[in-house]
């Protein structure tokens, strides 16, 4: 019998707008401008909210009618990896997907449902007093508007489920047992400090110069995060299948010839040995929600030799069609209607 998790973010955006609240709680004078104590600023969050707890509540009432069995978990209530299961809905953003992936192999697929899609319309009516964006979802393959039409279309066997590149994080020759799906930064825990390290670029044939850099960090994305942070610092967007890694030294000091090498891609038989120069530092996996301390003298290695994750991509939806009435089979893209 098929086996279904929900996870949604629902409390994330309740204390967001708790935390909001509580601003008027402080001192005249912080806080208090204008775009602040704007109402439609409160009213924008009041309805993301509301438009979060329908989602869920559809999500939930189009399982109920499957022939399926399935149990809600919140986001945060994950602890262990997740196992004895056919498939995971995530409810939510890209950020709901990325912390499910933390505890999925590559046996168990997912779907990701963008419960808040950014309205086009309502960022510009309101884009001269705040940001009206709400959830790109860049990995969610449905809406709430189409949900059903994707699970049905998962359900019979369809649709198939796109693999992932994940980053392999070892520290000191000890792997680490979370890979991320995006990126990792690897820096000093005071931005405003110098991260000081040194790395080569290695196969089981051949290896880089080393290269000694004093920058703001080292940070390494898969083909499904060069879209994210690494795009916003200058890099460049993969095609999302591609099983290679992009890496950048972040604001290097004086690299001299080396510069060409502050910035480039790495095969999926290479890896970064890198060797952490710092008393302190810290691994940043996907985001600052996961970190891992580093010390002087720590050896990370980082490769794209991690379990892959199955993913139902929004522009990647591939479905398996009879072709006339020979029995075979071909593959073709489709791009459900968000």
């Amino acid at each position: 019998m098929l086996v279904l998790k929900l996870t949604d973010i629902l409390e994330i955006c309740v204390r967001l707008f708790y935390l909001f609240i509580s601003l008027f709680r402080l001192p005249y004078g912080h806080f208090f401008s204008p775009k602040i104590m704007n109402c439609h600023i409160l009213r924008h969050l009041e309805n993301r909210n509301e438009v979060h707890r329908e989602a869920i509540n559809v999500c939930k009432d189009i399982l109920q009618q499957k022939d399926v069995d399935w149990e809600p978990v919140l986001r945060n209530d994950l602890s262990e990896p997740i196992s004895n299961v056919d498939l995971v809905v995530t409810v939510g953003g890209d950020g709901t997907l990325l912390r499910a992936s933390h505890f999925l192999d590559e046996s168990i697929p997912v779907l990701g449902v963008n419960s808040d899609p950014t309205q086009v319309d309502e960022v510009e009516e309101f884009s001269n007093e705040f940001d009206a964006s709400r959830s790109t979802g860049h990995l969610c393959a449905a809406t709430v508007n189409n949900f059903e039409q994707v699970l049905d279309s998962i359900l019979s066997g369809e649709a198939v489920p796109s693999k992932l590149s994940r980053i392999s994080l070892s520290v000191n020759s000890e792997l680490l047992t979370k890979y991320p799906l995006n990126d990792v930064l690897i820096a000093h825990p005071c931005p405003a400090s110098v991260s000081r390290f040194s790395f080569k670029i290695r196969n089981e044939q051949s290896c880089s110069p080393l290269l000694n850099c004093r920058s703001s960090g080292l940070r390494i994305s898969t083909a499904a995060g060069s879209t994210a942070a690494m795009l916003s610092a200058g890099g460049f967007p993969m095609p999302i299948l591609s099983r290679k890694l992009q890496y950048m030294v972040r604001e290097p000091i004086a690299p001299g010839k080396l510069s060409s090498f502050m910035h480039e891609t790495i095969l999926p038989d290479q890896s970064i040995e890198m060797a952490w120069l710092c008393n302190e530092g810290v691994i940043y996996i996907d985001g600052s929600h996961i970190c891992h301390p580093i010390e002087y003298g720590d050896i990370v290695e980082i490769s794209s030799k991690a379990p892959s994750l199955r993913v139902f991509l929004p522009h990647l939806m591939m479905h398996t069609v009879r072709a006339g009435e020979t029995g075979e089979t071909s593959e073709h893209q489709t791009y459900p209607k968000l």
